[in-house]
């Protein structure tokens, strides 16, 4: 890891503000959700409102540590529901998603950024450098207030190696690559590292197994049709890509 400032070792810390925020509806969801989640010992990483396969509420949250798992995902669900339903900040009727952020995680705050280093991510920015916003990159260090690149995208008249605020960061993520699946898999139980043959069928494993903690894979808990009076909960495990739903079995 090459960061410059000892001050921004990764920190278990519940209370470690956001860079990227939400903002109209999410953003009052998100300060009616952080306090209960504080409570059960985890924090937010994002609330999301979709309108795909009607109205989805989706909050990803985790651990100070970044893990995460299905009891968790259900014991979050149920503190939050009663308090959104009292809230009644969405209007229509909505399902409520918990989940963790999975290995192809959103980057929200510096220590995200410091477990990312080495790591291939996408990055947007409210404001352009070297006249852009968006870029490709590899994560190389990260100092007090901002991050260092290496681009993938750079073209052959542009500059590689570039130093972004981290403050104008308005969208960050990882992308899955063999190299974060095996890094995840060792920090998840403290493995030796895998070879490359073999993270392919450790990726299988979890997706399919009902093991707990459920990591690497991302984990889902569903109530559908919140706003009604019948709640169906169901555990979903979600593939390493994140992208994804599917039951056990399927």
């Amino acid at each position: 890891m090459n960061v410059s400032d000892p001050l921004l070792q990764p920190a278990e810390d519940l209370d470690e503000p956001r860079l990227v925020t939400e903002s109209g509806v999410a953003a009052g969801l998100a300060a009616l959700v952080i306090p209960v989640l504080r409570d059960l010992n985890l924090r937010l990483v994002r609330v999301k409102l979709s309108g795909q396969d009607g109205t989805t509420l989706q909050i990803m949250c985790e651990r100070a540590d970044g893990t995460m798992d299905v009891d968790a995902c259900e014991t979050a669900s149920q503190a939050l529901s009663p308090v959104l339903d009292v809230a009644d900040l969405v209007s229509q009727a909505y399902r409520l998603e918990v989940s963790s952020p999975g290995i192809d995680r959103p980057l929200v705050r510096v220590s995200d950024f410091v477990r990312a280093i080495g790591h291939e991510a996408r990055l947007e920015l409210s404001e352009p450098v070297a006249g852009r916003r968006r870029f490709r990159c590899w994560i190389e260090a990260v100092t007090q207030g901002e991050i260092r690149i290496n681009r993938i995208d750079a073209g052959a008249d542009e500059e590689a190696i570039l130093t972004l605020p981290l403050p104008l960061v308005s969208d960050a993520r990882l992308v899955l690559t063999d190299a974060l699946i095996r890094a995840t898999l060792r920090g998840a139980k403290g493995k030796e590292p895998l070879p490359d043959d073999a993270a392919p069928s450790a990726k299988k494993a979890a997706t399919k197994s009902k093991a707990k903690p459920i990591l690497p894979s991302g984990v889902q808990f569903e109530l559908r049709a919140a706003k009604r009076p019948e709640r169906r909960p169901s555990a979903v495990l979600r593939d390493a890509s994140s992208k994804s739903a599917r039951l056990k079995g399927d």
